[in-house]
């Protein structure tokens, strides 16, 4: 009987203490609550996580204006919600929904806009456009610090028309704007915007350079990744003892250049990782130190190419160029490795406008050093072949074929460079190829070729160093024969004993 009583004594002083908390815990929520500020994502319907999918290039111009003074942070908002409009009015037009606009287009302002995505509607018409570009000028700003006004010159457009699901038209265009902003609810809304006619101003000069090829001409190399970081070269394992190491080799082998790629997720897409940064210039650093030049592949392993992820590329590039365009070792830039692969699944119209643009996005950051693509084929390197400034493929079919199939390219590009950048054999010997590979043949391949592109004069870089332990699934797919096979097409094998290819290139250490 006691035992019962002492139980139920127990239970009652739980049951008082957890009430007693739940009290308390509810009004610390309240007080919380009460003590926080009010989050901007929470209130509106578009997420602040918009702003990492849309970031053009924004030049401000604040030298002369009317009124107070602007401050660094209220500049800072302006430029945030400027750009969050015309983000909301780009997937507006896409979608033919009003989705977000009222966010931030004051009321006045949305009836145009409505207007236009009524008339689309009705005639099932969509728009998919992003812009690349702009050049705000601040023209005045209150005295009250509630209004500004501003002229946005030359905003570089690209846009696609579509009636229901047709592409009718696709082009780029420039033009201006009067933009009035005010500020409502703790947010700059866009009173007032009327386009304007381009405002004409001098051309960079830099967009009319013709970058030397010279240098392409005297290319003997090798696509390069270390042996134990295949694809993942800038990580954690990062180490430029084994680098210099393998630099030097390459060089004692009478080659003189390496060809590196840069993962587009691993460098953070458009906000670049400052340490993987700094571990790509320490690669060319070694590079310059054994007398090694390097072109740089910019997007390994990107894959999307849709209009409003372009600006995030813009800028993933912008950093990557900016940082590393004066470096001694560089010598030119590859914009994406065998992007027509991507053809069947993107899309090849989508493929080609990305490739494009980009092309002429590097141009505007480096007017220095050549540019080209790194085609699959030899067919394929027809492509783009007039924005390029040195034409490159792969070639891993038979060289008894090779002279022809490189005969029909420089009848499609007779005046441009040509560069094999990649070829290759695996000397692979195991289930999933029946046993019937070999070093030796391997050996064969790379002599026969090696004559074949002495005989026609054509620099190359050759795949790879190394034989790997481990394909990442992202290379090749999860195939154990197509695995099997890309292990092998080193020079040198897991152990580190250079195999028979590698005397065609220089003598066995």
């Amino acid at each position: 009987m006691k035992v019962n009583r002492t139980l139920y004594r127990i239970l009652l002083i739980l049951s008082f203490l957890a009430v007693n908390g739940l009290i308390l815990f509810g009004i610390g929520a309240v007080w919380s609550y009460l003590n926080t500020g009010a989050d901007r994502s929470a209130m509106l319907h578009v997420s602040e996580e918009l702003s990492t999918d849309y970031l053009p290039k924004m030049i401000w111009d604040t030298s002369s204006y009317e009124g107070r003074p602007m401050e660094t942070q209220t500049l800072k908002e302006i430029e945030h919600d400027y750009l969050k409009a015309w983000l909301v009015r780009n997937l507006a037009l896409e979608t033919n929904n009003p989705y977000g606009l009222a966010d931030y287009y004051t009321d006045s302002a949305r009836v145009k806009l409505y207007q236009i995505l009524d008339l689309n509607k009705a005639n099932s018409t969509t728009l998919k456009t992003t812009t690349l570009r702009h050049h705000p000028k601040l023209e005045f700003y209150s005295a009250d610090g509630k209004m500004v006004v501003l002229t946005d010159k030359n905003v570089e457009r690209y846009e696609k028309i579509y009636l229901e699901e047709k592409v009718l038209s696709n082009q780029k265009s420039t033009a201006s704007y009067q933009v009035m902003l005010l500020l409502e609810d703790g947010f700059w809304r866009i009173r007032h915007m009327v386009e304007q006619a381009s405002i004409e101003e001098d051309a960079a000069s830099s967009l009319n350079n013709v970058p030397s090829v010279s240098s392409i001409s005297e290319i003997r190399g090798i696509n390069y990744y270390p042996q134990q970081t295949p694809w993942r070269m800038f990580g954690e394992q990062f180490n430029d003892s084994i680098i210099d190491t393998d630099f030097l080799r390459i060089q004692k082998l009478g080659l003189n250049t390496i060809r590196i790629f840069v993962p587009y997720g691993d460098f953070s897409e458009a906000t670049t990782r400052n340490y993987r940064l700094e571990r790509l210039q320490r690669t060319l650093d070694l590079a310059e130190k054994n007398s090694l030049k390097v072109m740089v592949t910019l997007f390994d392993f990107y894959g999307d190419y849709t209009i409003h992820n372009w600006t995030l590329t813009h800028r993933h590039a912008e950093q990557i160029v900016n940082a590393l365009k004066y470096h001694k070792a560089l010598l030119a830039w590859d914009i994406k490795n065998e992007p027509d692969l991507d053809f069947k699944t993107r899309g090849k119209e989508r493929v080609m406008a990305w490739l494009g643009q980009m092309i002429s996005e590097i141009k505007t950051w480096d007017s220095e050093h050549p540019v080209t693509i790194g085609w699959s084929n030899p067919v394929a390197a027809e492509h783009l072949s007039e924005m390029v400034d040195f034409v490159s493929f792969h070639y891993y079919l038979e060289p008894e074929d090779f002279s022809e199939a490189f005969a029909q390219l420089k009848t499609s590009v007779p005046d441009k460079p040509v560069l094999l950048q990649e070829y290759g054999y695996s000397s692979y010997n195991g289930l999933w190829n029946l046993y019937l590979g070999s070093e030796k043949d391997q050996a064969t391949y790379l002599t026969q070729m090696q004559e074949t592109l002495k005989a026609q004069d054509l620099p190359f870089m050759f795949w790879t160093l190394y034989d790997f332990e481990t394909i990442p699934k992202a290379v090749v797919g999860s195939l154990p024969w197509r695995k099997g096979k890309q292990r092998h097409f080193g020079i040198i094998d897991k152990e580190g004993r250079p195999k028979k290819a590698y005397s065609v290139f220089g003598p066995t250490d």
